[in-house]
């Protein structure tokens, strides 16, 4: 399969046989026999390409992040000085009236370096958009999940570079712990104890996932009412992680059927298991 190597795996490959005394020589016998018989426990890693293009995706989120931490402190200023426009803020009167206003000197100072930082991070950021666009078009896989609403070019595309294959998964569950999406557990006895999301895997897509989850609440009347009714319940945080472990799971299962997301309105997950042989109608 494409992008599956044989990586060295003697946790997993000493299932085969009971020993009590590591030693080099049985372990490359047992090696040698896995490799004979394809029997060689084998993972998924990424190709160059796909790493450098999480390189693109990494690098323009966090000109994204610096380009919001100088926006809010150009807020602040305004703030100081009484004015408060919100988003208008950066509309063309939003910004004559930001540059017109009298500061002392080192307040003027301050606004004038974070405008010119504003202005050159934007162009920068625009043009690494236009380079994921360009390479999303290319994608049939990012194309297809993009019809998923609340889905887009960020979101498709990284999902599908840090899944790699979904055939490498076997449910909806294990796409969700991958991506750090499914509670920590403390059991003990009889008693189970659930925590905090795992956390873990790619933080990225684990960011991107939850934010693409509340354009999707916001847009589809069925999970904004799942959303409300589970924040009421468990409160915002964990409505908001659902959502985002919800959607996961839909770009998944898109994915690994084939489906575009009327597609998958029509049949969902479950078709073909008894009792729902054309799936959900």
């Amino acid at each position: 399969m494409p992008g599956m190597r044989a990586v060295s795996a003697c946790a997993d490959g000493g299932q085969h046989r009971v020993r009590k005394q590591k030693t080099d020589r049985q372990d490359a016998q047992l090696l040698l026999q896995l490799l004979m018989e394809d029997r060689f426990p084998r993972i998924w890693l990424p190709d160059a390409e796909n790493r450098d293009l999480r390189q693109l995706l990494w690098h323009r989120h966090r000109l994204v992040q610096m380009r919001t931490r100088i926006m809010n402190q150009l807020h602040v200023v305004a703030l100081n000085e009484g004015v408060r426009r919100k988003q208008a803020l950066w509309r063309p009167a939003g910004r004559r009236e930001l540059e017109s206003l009298v500061l002392a000197p080192w307040a003027n100072r301050r606004r004038q370096d974070l405008l010119d930082l504003l202005d050159q991070l934007t162009p920068m950021i625009q043009e690494l958009s236009r380079a994921l666009e360009e390479e999303v078009e290319s994608r049939p896989v990012a194309r297809r999940l993009m019809t998923h609403p609340g889905v887009g070019v960020l979101t498709a595309l990284a999902f599908e570079l840090v899944i790699g294959t979904p055939e490498r998964f076997h449910c909806g569950k294990q796409i969700a712990s991958y991506v750090g999406l499914v509670p920590t557990e403390e059991s003990s006895g009889d008693r189970r104890r659930l925590g905090h999301i795992s956390k873990q895997g790619n933080s990225l897509v684990r960011f991107l996932l939850v934010e693409a989850a509340q354009v999707t609440v916001r847009s589809q009347p069925q999970w904004r009412s799942k959303f409300f009714h589970l924040a009421m319940r468990r409160g915002r945080k964990i409505a908001k992680v659902t959502m985002a472990r919800k959607l996961a799971v839909h770009l998944y299962w898109m994915w690994r059927q084939g489906w575009d997301y009327e597609q998958w309105k029509k049949f969902g997950s479950h078709v073909g298991e008894p009792g729902n042989r054309q799936g959900a109608q």
